[in-house]
């Protein structure tokens, strides 16, 4: 982390879709914590002013949480605005002009990929990425996808790094900035029984499903140059896949928990056709903005291996997909089957499970004695359960606030993202033909890219007659649960 904090911050493209519906809550969110209070410049092409930029965010701020009056009257204060080209060279002139005595100012580009070489070389040539005099220069924020395979993304680091060191990069990838799916790497080292079992000698396999009960919602254009692979895989599954598998860092600090999440992706073998399944929901091709004859896929199952010495033999199994029956991102780690003495077979399997998304649960999967005297078992299990309080913090907001301050914990490395594209690199070139699948099923299936059993689907969030955590026996999955909440 680095101790010196940015003194403004400037947004590109503040007028689009990507800031209405989470830059500017996330911006209100730091002021009222107190986190924001350097000027914010917004910058975009269409003919706005300032008091446009203004209406826009309370508009934005109201649609996403609510407005708090005191903060969003601080927030008006710090906002500016330069209305601009971003190939002319007078649009970054009046953006030095607005930043004034600003010294260290981080630009965030919420632009398409294809804009990055046209900003980035303007904000060097006006004096808005390193000035005279100060060691601590500007630092610059992209968000994804960062490229759209190993080619271009190596192109895209090219383009960065001719203007700025890797320490001023951060690549956004906000599913890092989830409070759940850095509790998978908290859980894991700070709880002395988890280390002796989670290995290759006591789990048997990994699976990661990150399912949607919807479908492109209007992105056909986007999704449709996009699919799923390129959208969520190589990138939020493959964070959930290092945060299961990485080694505990010999610090914490950003640097050292990057490299043992990279060191995860390096030992991931480039993936084979017959690793893959690749579906499209019934209906895809008739949306708005995609090809009648479009062969992207809105569901993507792969098969990985990680030759480390604490997971090699391991297949972890991943899969994502909209129009699936829920919306819910869960990993299952199921455990090798033991010897047992008890009466005919098995009745399920001993796992450890965490569910990141909507809610937040952590369980483990146990084998116990019936209500009988015979020796015979039940599964059972062992849950405790939280859901999101509106008081905590959004990803947007935790990812923005780490990158004005130089925590660059949670955000991708040049070395990490060219390993993911690595990884999928060969079934972006010759992808396996699509299977098509029907809305609210869990997509086209095949033994070959499939757990032994089957796959572990998540269920649907429940709730008490309140709406509040769950915190009474259910069943799920024919299993009785022991429900114990998370402490908030």
């Amino acid at each position: 982390m680095n101790d010196v904090r940015s003194d403004a911050l400037v947004f590109f493209g503040a007028t689009g879709d990507l800031a209405y519906k989470k830059i500017f809550p996330a911006l209100h969110a730091m002021v009222r914590r107190d986190a924001l209070d350097a000027p914010v410049v917004g910058v975009a092409k269409s003919g706005w002013n300032l008091d446009n930029l203004r209406a826009r965010a309370r508009e934005s701020i109201q649609a996403h949480g609510g407005i708090d009056p005191e903060s969003f009257d601080r927030l008006c204060r710090l906002l500016r605005y330069v209305d601009g080209d971003y190939a002319d060279p007078s649009t970054f002139v009046s953006i030095r002009r607005e930043l004034g005595s600003v010294q260290r100012p981080a630009h965030y580009l919420a632009i398409p990929p294809a804009l990055f070489e046209t900003v980035v070389n303007q904000l060097a040539a006006h004096g808005c990425a390193a000035v005279p005099g100060c060691t601590d220069g500007a630092r610059v924020i992209v968000e994804k996808p960062f490229g759209h395979d190993l080619a271009s993304a190596r192109n895209l680091n090219s383009i960065l790094h001719s203007v700025f060191p890797e320490s001023s990069i951060f690549r956004i990838d906000h599913y890092l900035g989830k409070q759940p799916v850095n509790n998978v790497v908290v859980f894991r080292f700070a709880n002395a029984f988890m280390e002796p079992f989670w290995n290759r000698h006591y789990i048997e396999n990994v699976q990661i499903t990150m399912a949607e009960d919807f479908g492109i919602q209007g992105r056909g254009a986007f999704y449709d140059q996009t699919g799923a692979i390129r959208d969520v895989v190589q990138n939020h599954l493959f964070q959930i896949v290092s945060n299961v598998a990485m080694e505990p860092p010999v610090r914490i600090d950003s640097e050292s928990i990057r490299d043992e999440k990279v060191k995860v992706l390096k030992a991931i073998p480039s993936i084979r056709a017959g690793d893959v399944i690749r579906g499209q929901f019934r209906g895809y091709r008739v949306e708005n903005g995609v090809s009648p004859n479009s062969t992207v896929e809105t569901f993507a199952a792969l098969r990985l291996e990680i030759d480390s010495w604490r997971w090699k033999g391991v297949p972890f199994y991943i899969r994502a997909g909209k129009c699936l029956p829920i919306t819910g991102t869960e990993v299952l780690a199921t455990f090798r089957e033991p010897p047992t003495f008890l009466r005919g077979e098995a009745p399920s399997r001993n796992y450890m499970r965490f569910r990141i998304s909507p809610d937040m649960e952590i369980a483990i999967g146990t084998i116990v004695m019936r209500d009988k005297e015979s020796l015979e078992g039940q599964a059972v299990e062992m849950l405790a359960t939280r859901r999101p309080c509106p008081e905590e913090m959004e990803a947007y907001e935790r990812v923005l606030g780490d990158a004005m301050t130089g925590d660059s914990s949670h955000f991708a490395r040049e070395d990490y993202v060219e390993e993911a594209w690595r990884i999928v690199d060969p079934i972006l070139t010759n992808p396996p033909p699509i299977r098509e699948y029907d809305r609210d099923t869990w997509g086209p299936q095949d033994e070959s890219v499939s757990p032994p059993g089957g796959w572990h689907n998540p269920t649907p969030v429940q709730e008490t007659a309140s709406g509040s955590n769950l915190a009474s026996a259910s069943t799920s999955r024919g299993q009785e649960r022991l429900l114990r909440p998370i402490p908030t």
